[in-house]
């Protein structure tokens, strides 16, 4: 029976902390290294829905994108949702882990599954390489397999990627053809400068503002899509799990991954102006 030590060790190696931004916390949050693990939950979210699930199916470890504390603390007191969480992890021997910048750059990391997801074919690179490795960092640009009009792309990527309420938002002429698409895990407005001098016909991601869309847009830039934050995310949890899995196997040890399907995306429905007339 693997220890948490040995699992840790694993996706470490992976998904290396040293790759995490220097406001990022990743790694191990609570959990004893010498405990066993049998069962492993791959999660986006920290939130008491996945603790839910991972208690009714006898977990011993949640593994999730995005951190609990990222900003540090001064109490775990059960005063606050984050602190209940802790406690109940703590309570029945539940650890927690996450990755989170250290898993968007990796090689493969999150946004190549994103890539695949939404039917990305062929060779990825990365939208921003890493300074010290050309073969990660931040995005993945691939294409698809022939030219599509922009709408008929954008109804792929909804039935690639989990539903939500909020669906896919689009920006730019829906017959325009598309292949060399570049997407990002998460938010992604940051690198829309370097989709643009990319030059790809279609940048998707997540939690794009309106202003810097807008110019973007005004500024003839490619066409944008932009998905829940959640969304864009949830597919690599799959492939970290197998990932995991596979590795383990490899050394002799047999561990059982599992994917949550709970969705934690923020936005629960949508309301149309007609919806209130």
């Amino acid at each position: 029976m693997p220890t948490l030590a040995d699992i840790v060790t694993e996706l470490e190696t992976r998904y290396d902390p040293r790759w995490a931004e220097s406001w990022d916390a990743v790694g191990l949050v609570c959990g004893d290294p010498s405990a066993e693990v049998r069962r492993i939950l791959f999660a986006v979210d920290p939130v008491a829905a996945v603790a839910d699930e991972a208690l009714g199916w006898g977990a011993d470890l949640i593994v999730t994108h995005h951190p609990l504390y990222l900003r540090g603390t001064t109490s775990v007191a059960a005063t606050t949702f984050k602190g209940r969480l802790i406690h109940t992890l703590i309570k029945n021997d539940i650890a927690l882990f996450t990755a989170h910048t250290n898993a968007d750059v990796a090689d493969p990391g999150v946004s190549d599954a994103l890539a695949r997801a939404v039917g990305l074919t062929g060779p990825l690179v990365p939208l921003m390489p890493a300074a010290d490795d050309p073969g990660r960092g931040l995005g993945r640009i691939g294409s698809l397999p022939a030219p599509v009009p922009l709408a008929e792309f954008a109804r792929q990527a909804a039935r690639g990627l989990p539903a939500t309420a909020g669906g896919l938002r689009v920006a730019g002429d829906p017959g325009r053809p598309v292949q060399r698409i570049a997407v990002s895990g998460g938010s992604g407005d940051s690198l829309l400068g370097v989709a643009r001098a990319a030059g790809v016909d279609v940048f998707l991601t997540a939690d794009l503002r309106h202003h810097p869309a807008s110019e973007f847009m005004e500024a003839d830039g490619p066409a944008l899509i932009d998905a829940a934050h959640w969304a864009t995310e949830w597919p690599w949890l799959a492939d970290a799990a197998h990932h995991l899995a596979s590795a383990s196997a490899a050394r002799g040890i047999t561990v059982e991954t599992r994917v949550s399907e709970t969705v934690t995306d923020a936005w629960k429905t949508t309301a149309k102006c007609e919806d209130f007339t």
